[in-house]
């Protein structure tokens, strides 16, 4: 199978020399798609491509510890903790002075984009939130355990939490992602070049110590960056989100198991829709058309509201 090769671009920000690829037209409407662990900007390619076609002016980062990405600091913190994947958000929208981009993505990106959006709505248009809220308490987490059936599919979260968990990371970095891939997607008949694709973005040099630590803080067995603590203590009391949403809930994710639009409102003030897809985990790979269509709609509901201020 051939390769298409996509240009990388970097942004400095305080912390990162962050890593982010860019398609479509620079004066489009902005939209940021955001992947998850163990993934990379493979999950959007078709995705992005299609927003790229319809105006949209796309940006696709690589989150810290993965593909490209640098700390600029041997003495940073490797923090994988929400806050900090937030604020990466955030400094890439101000540092490519995009203007209230639309924002959306699964997992660890869908956790950014959740904490971004309560954080700082002024600065995002919208949002795609796959799989729903994720943002999380973690002092709920660490003292409230899920009944059974969920527990036992996170082992890889408890693998994580022992030294024997950091060095099998370590060492069988792919062995175990590919492991996860067909865990939570149960569905997907994904082939070798497909994984490998994506698979270069785990040989970062931070990749283990951003993801052991992420696995680690949400559940306090570790601290996180003081520097977050601020913006922690926010999302700790799981804020609403007022911008508008699109929520879609993969209903073959062996992971995270699909919720009731009525449990997805209590978080979203303003639900666009909520829609179902018949995937799993890493819905934007598995149904790519699902996002795109999301996104555009999600772009179409900021006009119309747009509009009637402007008429009202």
């Amino acid at each position: 199978m051939h390769r298409v090769q996509h240009s990388v671009e970097y942004l400095k920000t305080e912390v990162l020399d962050l890593a982010y690829e860019r398609r479509g037209d620079p004066r489009g409407f902005p939209v940021v798609l955001l992947h998850g662990f163990p993934y990379d900007p493979r999950s959007f390619d078709e995705t992005a491509e299609e927003l790229a076609q319809n105006g949209a002016d796309v940006v696709v980062p690589y989150l810290r510890g993965h593909g490209p990405t640098r700390f600029r600091l041997d003495s940073s913190l490797r923090s994988g903790q929400q806050a900090a994947l937030a604020t990466d958000l955030r400094d890439l929208i101000d540092g490519l002075q995009l203007d209230q981009p639309i924002v959306a993505g699964f997992d660890w990106g869908g956790r950014a984009a959740n904490a971004a959006a309560a954080l700082w709505p002024q600065k995002v248009g919208g949002l795609v939130a796959i799989g729903g809220y994720s943002v999380h308490d973690v002092t709920r987490m660490a003292s409230e355990p899920d009944a059974p059936e969920f527990e036992a599919k996170d082992w890889h979260q408890w693998y994580f939490q022992i030294d024997r968990g950091r060095e099998g990371l370590k060492r069988y970095r792919r062995e175990i992602a590919r492991q996860l891939w067909s865990e939570w997607s149960p569905r997907w008949q994904f082939d070798d070049d497909t994984f490998e694709a994506t698979a270069t973005s785990f040989d970062n040099p931070d990749f283990v110590d951003v993801v052991v630590h992420s696995y680690r803080v949400r559940y306090g067995l570790v601290a996180g960056d003081p520097a977050y603590e601020p913006l922690e203590t926010i999302l700790s009391a799981l804020p609403q989100i007022e911008v508008p949403t699109i929520v879609i809930d993969p209903m073959n994710d062996a992971v995270m198991p699909p919720l009731s639009r009525a449990q997805h409102e209590k978080h979203f003030t303003r639900l666009v829709d909520y829609r179902q897809s018949p995937v799993g985990h890493n819905t934007p790979q598995e149904d790519p058309r699902s996002l795109s269509t999301s996104v555009l709609d999600v772009a179409e509901a900021m006009r119309a509201h747009n509009r009637d201020r402007s008429t009202s």
